[in-house]
């Protein structure tokens, strides 16, 4: 609520709701419509898509707008509302299986399961502060999971990473573009693999003999540089 209501009568009411994202953030347009539509008729029609927890945020409504967009919400689109307050926040996920090469599990099916095993704590303050999960289906952390939330679910691997030797050359040849080409517009010279890659290992577990790439992997920790930068040559594991 404002403190100036008389002098401010916009917002004298400000209330922002949180709603509870598609796992993964998948939408169709007709969804998105409705739910523009419906911000625009009973609050502010300012979102957030996404806050930095996930949610689909609703920014500024009246007191007497909050039931009727609940009931809009859960009757009309099926949708909930997110978690806010002392209580389980909004799960998210990435997209995992269903777009990403590096998923290692299917974020999308575990965040939605957790979020119906969770349902109640969602919605009634239990906890002395608030707890959120996320699931990044790979280290890369799409979704920030250890940055952003108190329970972080990410995919890895067991097994080794598999190297195409053909295309390690590639790359140190010249043939292939580093880190998938993004970074193509700059002239940063040509690739150095021991430069680029070997040398940023944070364990120091990769090696080049006899013009082969070289990886232990009982040492590799897994955090995805050399494969972001080669993504012709090296694969997360099978297992």
């Amino acid at each position: 609520y404002c403190d100036q209501p008389e002098m401010f009568p916009g917002v004298a009411h400000f209330h922002t709701l949180r709603v509870n994202q598609p796992s993964g953030k998948y939408y169709t347009s007709d969804y998105l419509r409705k739910l523009c539509d419906l911000w625009e008729f009973r609050g502010s029609g300012l979102t957030n898509m996404h806050g930095a927890t996930g949610d689909i945020v609703f920014l500024g409504t009246r007191t007497e707008q909050l039931e009727e967009i609940f009931y809009e919400l859960t009757h009309n689109l099926e949708q909930d509302l997110g978690g806010s307050g002392s209580n389980l926040r909004t799960p998210a996920a990435c997209l995992g299986e269903s777009r990403c090469e590096w998923a290692c599990y299917d974020t999308q099916e575990m965040c939605h399961q957790l979020t119906n095993e969770y349902q109640d704590e969602l919605h009634r303050p239990a906890f002395p502060y608030k707890f959120k999960f996320k699931f990044d289906g790979c280290p890369n952390g799409c979704v920030a999971a250890i940055a952003r939330s108190d329970m972080a679910f990410i995919g890895t691997w067991r097994d080794e990473i598999r190297i195409d030797q053909e295309a390690v050359a590639g790359y140190v040849g010249g043939e292939l573009k580093p880190n998938g080409g993004a970074h193509a517009g700059r002239d940063w010279g040509p690739f150095d693999i021991q430069k680029e890659v070997i040398d940023r290992c944070p364990t120091q577990c990769m090696w080049m003999e006899d013009g082969k790439l070289q990886i232990n992997n009982k040492e590799c920790t897994r955090c995805m540089h050399c494969i972001n930068v080669m993504p012709r040559a090296l694969r997360i594991g099978n297992d």
